[in-house]
């Protein structure tokens, strides 16, 4: 089972939904980056279950613990454990599921493939262990600060309801204002009223996370097989419950001609850039100094209290099954910092493959 992703930065994650703890073992960070706990603390925080009416009432404060990794409030260039011990888990609610896949759940799989399933949470395969890629990314997203790097997430479409195109700095201060993380107020408070819509008729939904990096340099990412576009495509398809993937104008391409959307070359104030950024900050496999622009399509949360058609592997025969539980009725507001991280993983990477990083100590 694969674990772990990243080549100079990379992130191993552990743990399960009902387990013990979840958390990641970072290794890679050069020495002497500023970081403390309260740093991971702050993106965990965006994440966390039961924090509004539109994510799951699980109650878990998700406090993170350090354990390796740094010395009087600096990296030390040792590999950083971070760990949540999880303290409000329900087994109860999933004794009914040891032999009875849950609809568009990767129960079926997990019992094909492995045999011995941890089925309380969905286990190891619970968005719950996307913890352990916040911890990474918050130490990711400390490193590419000191480069002048900065990354958001946000909603832009929940059903059918889209978020105008706003700024980046207009969407970095309103996605804390609302608690769908869109930094189009308006729409984002429409998008609150149908998820609570949905989740009043045991049904739930999906939406669109749109992910902006911006200040990255250019000539990050290779030409063929490490492309910098495939590796970020790779991490955000990870995300369990992401279905398609775009950068720039991702699928929209197919409907223009090349004269309507090659990005054109200029000198903007002695600066080489595009005037326009529809290849989303990357071309050839490599960044270009623009902004790095990627989405992702993230499904309706499958857990949903209507009765649904399952089977009983035991028995070998059809069966009804209802999911109770406490469950989200749309996921996108906490993917947003999922993505979020996930990015800067892939960035600090590869700023430290590309040489902009110095791989052993930051001091110069």
């Amino acid at each position: 089972m694969s674990n772990s992703i990243g080549e100079k930065f990379r992130i191993t994650s552990f743990g399960s939904s009902h387990g013990k703890a979840v958390g990641a073992v970072v290794d890679g960070c050069p020495a002497n980056l500023e970081l403390t706990a309260e740093d991971i603390q702050k993106e965990l925080d965006k994440r966390k279950p039961g924090t509004s009416n539109v994510t799951t009432p699980r109650k878990e404060s998700d406090e993170v613990q350090i354990l390796s990794g740094i010395f009087e409030g600096k990296t030390d260039g040792t590999p950083i454990t971070g760990v949540v011990f999880n303290k409000n888990q329900h087994s109860k609610d999933y004794s009914m599921f040891k032999n009875t896949p849950r609809p568009s759940h990767g129960d079926f799989g997990w019992m094909m493939k492995y045999g011995n399933y941890d089925y309380n949470g969905g286990g190891r395969g619970s968005g719950r262990v996307t913890i352990g890629h916040v911890i990474g990314g918050a130490i990711a997203k400390k490193l590419l600060k000191t480069k002048g790097i900065e990354i958001i997430s946000h909603v832009t479409q929940i059903g059918n309801i889209k978020a105008e195109k706003l700024d980046f700095n207009t969407i970095k201060e309103n996605i804390e204002k609302n608690p769908i993380r869109c930094g189009d107020l308006k729409a984002a408070k429409e998008m609150e009223e149908f998820i609570i819509s949905k989740k009043e008729e045991g049904d739930s939904v999906g939406g669109i996370v749109e992910t902006i990096a911006i200040g990255v340099p250019a000539s990050l990412g290779e030409p063929i097989f490490e492309r910098l576009d495939g590796d970020l495509a790779r991490i955000l398809m990870n995300i369990g419950a992401v279905k398609g993937v775009e950068i720039g104008l991702g699928f929209d391409v197919a409907k223009h001609c090349g004269s309507q959307i090659n990005d054109e070359y200029q000198i903007d104030n002695e600066k080489i850039t595009t005037k326009t950024n529809n290849s989303g900050g990357i071309i050839g496999g490599m960044s270009n100094g623009m902004p790095i622009v990627s989405r992702i399509a993230v499904k309706p949360t499958p857990s949903i209290s209507k009765c649904q058609n399952s089977i009983n592997l035991e028995r070998m025969e059809n069966e009804k099954i209802e999911i109770k539980g406490r469950h989200d009725p749309c996921i996108c507001p906490r993917v947003t910092v999922v993505a979020e991280s996930s990015t800067a993983i892939v960035l600090a990477d590869h700023m430290i493959r590309s040489g902009f990083v110095h791989p052993t100590n930051l001091k110069p």
